[in-house]
């Protein structure tokens, strides 16, 4: 190459020297960029998500925020070479200068924040995924709670950072925040109340997603299907969701519908009082059945004659299934409900419920005066009594 085009190929240089700087940063930082991505997305498809679950899932969270981030640096550098004067001095006292600093450092926290968020989803549903593989049961409330406290974590300290980074005093504002907190408390007292009672759930576990709750005194009863820091959201029996707020959790009851040991039989049976005499011989046979029924729990149960009503003989039934499933339980309950019918049958016996005796006089009986139609002046002859269910 001759020192002529040298020469020229130098005043090019030095005429076009911004724009060829900033055309090979963007270059540069666009290969960069794409080459990281591509082989952290390799890297994180050989590992296996249950054998490698914090390493999968920090490198395949971690490619496209790391993109980013070079992006960044790379474009923030191109703006310092933009700033330069002539004899390549950074011109400190342009506003464009004095925001770029620290409009690159917000950005750079800004991306790591993301970076870790998403390793903190990437992590949780790996570990699930192993535990679920692996037979083990880990309660999706609690890495839930453990989650969103990481991720609670991650942005207050980013924001913390930021802040710090454009100047402001955190110490200034943390003791505008003990001051001014009680006044934020009082504008925010049902807000604060069930971030509490979120708190309270994650921490006792009266209930997790999945289970069947049911509160007391109210029409709320349904499927966990998330619980969030204000509110938990249910599905009711109906298929329609509705929103509780975690405030009523630390002032009402729940029942816990899903843990449950047994279901309960409770029924009353009523038999005619002609059959008094057989009622010992039904109990007993009734509590023998109930004692080999697969069903039904053999340490607890009850059958007796209870009560003598207005209308009929009661024997009571208390007992409880041994599985909890709505369908067996209501399998269960109709085969012992037909195995004591036929046991009262057995014994000459009949169910029966409310009755009511009608005494009707017979015409033409003694005492009575003799009707106006008939040969003999007398209706036909009706039972003197008749007893009508």
């Amino acid at each position: 190459m001759t020192p002529a085009i040298l020469e020229q190929l130098t005043a090019i240089y030095h005429e076009w020297r911004t724009v060829i700087l900033v055309f090979g940063v963007v270059l540069c930082v666009l290969l960069a960029g794409g080459i990281l991505r591509f082989v952290l997305d390799r890297i994180a498809r050989r590992l296996h998500p249950v054998r490698h679950a914090w390493g999968q899932g920090l490198l395949a969270a971690a490619a496209l925020p790391l993109q980013v981030l070079i992006w960044v640096l790379g474009i923030a550098l191109a703006g310092q070479i933009l700033l330069r004067d002539d004899e390549g001095v950074f011109a400190r006292d342009s506003m464009l200068a004095h925001g770029l600093a620290p409009a690159r450092d917000v950005t750079v926290i800004l991306v790591v924040m993301w970076l870790l968020l998403r390793a903190v989803n990437r992590i949780q549903d790996n570990l699930m995924r192993r535990a679920s593989e692996q037979g083990r049961e880990l309660d999706p409330t609690a890495a839930d709670a453990v989650g969103k406290l990481t991720k609670a974590s991650i942005v207050i300290t980013a924001i913390l950072m930021m802040m710090q980074t454009l100047g402001f005093s955190i110490a200034g504002l943390l003791a505008f925040g003990g001051m001014g907190g009680i006044a934020v408390g009082f504008a925010a007292q049902s807000l604060m109340a069930n971030f509490l009672g979120g708190l309270t759930i994650f921490a006792s576990r009266p209930f997790k997603v999945g289970e069947y709750v049911i509160i007391p005194g109210t029409e709320l009863m349904g499927c966990v299907e998330h619980i969030g820091w204000r509110a938990t959201r249910l599905i009711g029996f109906d298929c329609k969701p509705f929103y509780v707020p975690n405030a009523m959790f630390n002032t009402q009851p729940v029942i816990n519908h899903t843990r449950m040991s047994s279901r309960r039989i409770m029924e009353d049976i009523h038999i005619r009082y002609a059959d008094i005499d057989v009622v010992p011989a039904i109990v007993a046979d009734t509590q023998d059945m109930l004692r080999k029924h697969r069903g039904v729990r053999h340490d607890f149960f009850a059958f007796n004659f209870s009560s003598c009503g207005m209308f009929s003989l009661k024997l009571s039934l208390y007992a409880f299934t041994v599985s909890t499933d709505y369908n067996e339980y209501m399998d269960v309950q109709e085969d012992v409900l037909l195995k004591i019918a036929d046991i009262i049958r057995h014994h000459g016996a009949r169910m029966t419920g409310p009755v009511a005796s009608v005494d009707v006089p017979q015409w033409g009986a003694p005492g009575h005066p003799p009707g106006a139609a008939g040969a003999d002046g007398a209706l036909p002859p009706i039972p003197s009594s008749s007893r009508i269910p």
